[in-house]
């Protein structure tokens, strides 16, 4: 899963860092697995637009990614490695013996012709899926469940991991990247291994009209807006506009704004570095 830097042969392309696609082996999704993205440039039922900066970009197609791996004690082997347009991992169409076809994340190292399975006293290697109480310790996980059977929730972009570093009773303990400790119950599901496309992050868009076929429209700064729009906007020539804040007057920059009441602040045993 590598980059490339393009030659400047276009202004578009001189700060151009795209993503090789060397481990992609199919171009055909599977169709009996894809849902067409249905998009609303940021309007509401009643043709209100609710959300700024969304409009336009090229059609596209979900892809329906099995996060509970529930197939438990059938093994899948991997037909293919896809490109998703809808997120920043890859995925691995897995067909099951008994004919099922699923997609899920595509760990790193994954290849097609592999076998994979999930169940609850598998072997813990790459892409194998399994409970948390049954994968030994200093593993690195991803699609890690939050709560039993609804599916993984933690570690799916690019990139993502989680270690599992200790268990304590019905509790496993996950560090993630960011230097979070949480506590995660050890009946919950992870997969074994790193999300793939792990240099996503290095990647350059070279230029707006790449963000416009992503949808993504242009992000006005609230300092160069009016009063009446921003809180930030107005005064006389080019003003700070105070304490950074958002359209509606929620402080950023500093202030805390978690819920002390969150239901998980219980189960996060460190904070993220700051």
């Amino acid at each position: 899963m590598a980059i490339k830097k393009l030659r400047p042969v276009t202004p578009g392309q001189r700060f151009r860092i795209a993503p090789t696609f060397s481990e992609i082996t199919s171009d055909q999704p599977e169709k009996s697995l894809l849902v067409t993205k249905k998009k609303s440039g940021g309007r509401n039922n009643q043709g209100r637009r609710t959300m700024r900066y969304i409009g336009g970009g090229h059609k596209q197609k979900v892809r329906a990614i099995d996060f509970q791996r529930a197939h438990y004690d059938v093994p899948a082997t991997v037909k293919a490695i896809e490109y998703d347009p809808t997120r920043t991992a890859r995925v691995a169409l897995i067909v099951y013996a008994d004919g099922a076809k699923a997609y899920i994340l595509a760990p790193e190292g994954l290849a097609a012709g592999q076998t994979v399975i999930s169940g609850t006293a598998v072997a813990p290697e790459l892409g194998n899926a399994l409970p948390l109480k049954s994968i030994p310790l200093g593993t690195i996980v991803h699609n890690i469940e939050l709560k039993p059977g609804k599916g993984g929730a933690m570690a799916r972009s690019a990139g993502s991991y989680g270690q599992l570093v200790a268990r304590e009773g019905k509790y496993a303990t996950i560090k993630l990247p960011s230097g979070e400790m949480r506590s995660v119950l050890v009946e919950c599901m992870a997969t074994v291994g790193t999300v793939s496309n792990g240099t996503h992050m290095n990647e350059s868009l070279g230029k707006a009209g790449r963000n416009r076929w992503l949808g993504r429209r242009p992000r006005v700064r609230g300092v160069a807006m009016n009063p009446v729009d921003h809180p930030m906007g107005g005064g006389e020539g080019r003003a700070s506009g105070g304490h950074p804040r958002s359209r509606n007057g929620q402080i950023s920059k500093g202030k805390k704004t978690r819920s002390p009441k969150k239901y998980s602040n219980g189960l996060i045993i460190s904070k993220r570095k700051k």
